[in-house]
């Protein structure tokens, strides 16, 4: 499979291309696994969040159209002098802004934990729990949780995913250090995990080597 992120398509992008694209991602075998999107949802109301809830909307289509099973959504950052509790609230006005056209789409919602309001596993838990949808839901990423324990942020996160990206490094207590594989699979499984585990490489080492050895290791891990 292959995830596919709203940064690198070429715009305006049209129906035509979208075709093209499907059409490649099938002559390749390639399931398109999901369809990262960025954005800000903590954002009070306003011209602002109208935007971001527009672009929003767009992607679910472009998603369902590509046959992507969940598209990838950030909550944001607090604006400065705001509560981290209110500016969740938002995130829980804007996902149920849109979640019902998710679910027309057949199109998951996956709230990453990716910082700001949602740099603990219990922030974002408090809004996928929060949204009235059963088509809300996590995008895990494994490098995203730091702090003395970020096992157990992943374990306590794992069983909302419906998408997982792993990362090759994962921090603790401000340390990087190499991700241990197979306590990931071995966490995504007890959690009953069915989907795709993405690798999302962002070491330092030319991806062109380290990516086909990484993959290697996860497929072994797998198995």
């Amino acid at each position: 499979g292959v995830e596919l992120t709203e940064y690198y398509f070429p715009k305006p992008i049209t129906p035509e291309y979208l075709s093209r694209l499907k059409r490649k991602a099938a002559v390749c075998g390639q399931d398109i696994t999901g369809t990262p999107i960025g954005n800000n949802f903590a954002l009070p109301p306003g011209p602002e969040r109208d935007r971001q809830l527009a672009a929003m909307r767009n992607w679910i289509d472009i998603s369902a159209d590509l046959g992507s099973p969940a598209i990838r959504t950030f909550a944001g950052s607090a604006p400065k002098g705001v509560a981290d509790a209110e500016a969740r609230g938002w995130v829980v006005e804007c996902l149920e802004k849109v979640c019902e056209q998710a679910a027309r789409r057949g199109v998951f919602i996956a709230l990453e934990n990716h910082g700001g309001v949602v740099a603990t596993a219990d922030g974002l838990l408090e809004i996928v729990r929060a949204v009235r949808s059963e088509w809300v839901a996590v995008n895990l990423d494994t490098g995203n949780f730091h702090g003395p324990d970020p096992y157990g942020q992943i374990e306590k996160a794992a069983p909302y995913a419906v998408t997982c990206q792993l990362k090759v490094e994962i921090t603790a207590d401000g340390k990087r250090q190499e991700v241990d594989i197979a306590r990931v699979v071995e966490v995504l499984r007890k959690a009953n995990y069915r989907g795709y585990l993405t690798l999302e490489y962002e070491a330092a080492e030319d991806p062109l080597t380290a990516v086909p050895r990484w993959l290697e290791r996860m497929r072994k891990a797998i198995g």
